[in-house]
């Protein structure tokens, strides 16, 4: 496996470019089973998930072709990708596959509602918590579906005629049973409306292409979503939105390091929670445009409570981040985990560092210390393994981070967009 070394203390000075945001991506790609005609994804990030899933959708039927295009020279740009559904050879997406990634169960709508019947494997995925998929299950019943569990999959089957509209409401709030119940009601009979439905920027993308696909979707990016059904989606070419996660990490990075860095080709108001804690840390956050600039002027950084909170709330998925950027801050941070159950599988390894982290349920009480020593250090899932880059960078000394395929999943040539901004940063083969 791949390794990343990191020679720490240095700041951070450049400019990086954002790449297209993972968590659309993986919903955009399974909406081509909704359409037999091609739908074309622009600034597509290189991920190992984004392949993980066309691998899946290949075995389904499903035309893929990838187009590596040349990043520019500030590392901005993305790939297209063609998905072509016109000849689905089966329905049934295998345990193989799916227990790699959890979005591979997001197949599961678009292709009970197109093809009347599909068979997913249950989910397995980043080890942060049992995400049931029950809200996705009692969801297509109430459409209609026929749903038996055996052996380890998810049997699905429609009713005689199509799903039918429905209204759901839902206990929780749920990412992946929102994208999932979208794409299945965009080919239901009659109208259905998601209750307490997601709000995440990424709904909305996926809600925005469908769209553009020939669905009647209204509200999404609301808790409130209307989608009348239609007897069939044509094709389209979408541009991925920006990846708020990886603009608040390599945000927490520059402010843990010091120095200024022009994050381009954002949407700052996806992740304006973000950005109001980081102010009121003590980071410097200037917004023009679609650019941030952080710079922070090698003073302290301040304690600063947070809990995490589903969309627009702050992101449990940049929480890792900034469990480290308050390592080093002056006074005692009280985080709260509110959303995954498992999420400070990070604070042994931050522990490492020198970093003062005491667990107590699902809040950690981060002390503040004066500096943080490299360490050999080993990922746990993919936003913990950002936040040890970022200890890294800040830390004296060598840093070697094991498991870095983790980084991979989420973070497009981190090395590379780090390295030009002054970071000493290698990939080790």
């Amino acid at each position: 496996m791949d390794r990343i070394r990191i020679l720490g203390g240095q700041p951070l000075m450049g400019r990086i470019a954002i790449s297209g945001a993972k968590n659309a991506a993986l919903p955009l790609m399974t909406a081509a089973l909704a359409s037999d005609e091609p739908l074309v994804l622009e600034n597509l990030p290189r991920l190992t998930d984004v392949r993980t899933l066309a691998r899946l959708l290949s075995e389904l039927g499903v035309e893929t072709a990838l187009e590596e295009l040349p990043r520019a020279g500030d590392g901005s740009g993305g790939d297209r990708l063609t998905l072509n559904a016109a000849n689905i050879t089966s329905t049934t997406a295998s345990y193989e596959l799916v227990s790699k990634m959890r979005a591979s169960f997001w197949v599961l709508g678009p292709l009970v509602a197109r093809f009347g019947e599909a068979k997913v494997s249950l989910p397995g995925g980043c080890a942060i918590g049992a995400r049931p998929v029950d809200l996705y299950i009692k969801g297509l019943e109430k459409m209609g579906c026929e749903i038996e569990l055996d052996e380890g999959y998810v049997i699905a089957r429609a009713p005689k005629g199509g799903l039918q509209g429905a209204v759901i409401r839902s206990p929780l709030v749920s990412v992946g049973a929102t994208h999932t119940l979208m794409m299945a009601a965009a080919l239901a009979n009659g109208v259905t409306t998601l209750e307490n439905a997601a709000r995440e920027p990424e709904v909305a993308d996926l809600a925005e292409c469908l769209n553009a696909m020939g669905a009647k979707i209204e509200g999404a990016g609301t808790s409130s979503i209307r989608i009348e059904g239609v007897k069939k989606l044509h094709g389209t070419t979408h541009k991925v939105l920006p990846d708020r996660i990886e603009t608040g990490s390599y945000a927490m990075a520059a402010a843990m390091t010091g120095g200024e860095v022009t994050l381009t080709g954002t949407r700052p108001d996806t992740i304006e929670a973000a950005l109001t804690v980081m102010r009121a840390a003590g980071v410097e956050a200037l917004v023009k445009g679609d650019e941030i600039t952080v710079r922070r002027n090698g003073s302290r950084l301040q304690a600063v409570d947070v809990v995490t909170q589903v969309y627009p709330g702050f992101p449990t998925d940049l929480q890792a981040q900034f469990m480290t950027l308050m390592t080093c801050a002056e006074g005692e941070a009280e985080i709260t985990e509110t959303i995954f159950e498992n999420r400070f599988m990070h604070v042994q390894e931050l522990a490492r560092f020198g970093a003062n982290i005491s667990l107590h349920g699902d809040k950690a009480i981060v002390h503040g210390v004066e500096k943080l020593k490299g360490a050999p250090v080993m990922a746990s899932d993919l936003r913990a393994s950002a936040a040890l880059v970022i200890a890294g960078l800040a830390a004296e000394g060598e840093t070697i981070i094991n498991r870095v395929y983790h980084l991979d999943r989420g973070f497009e040539r981190i090395e590379d967009k780090l390295g030009r901004c002054g970071a000493r940063i290698e990939r080790l083969k």
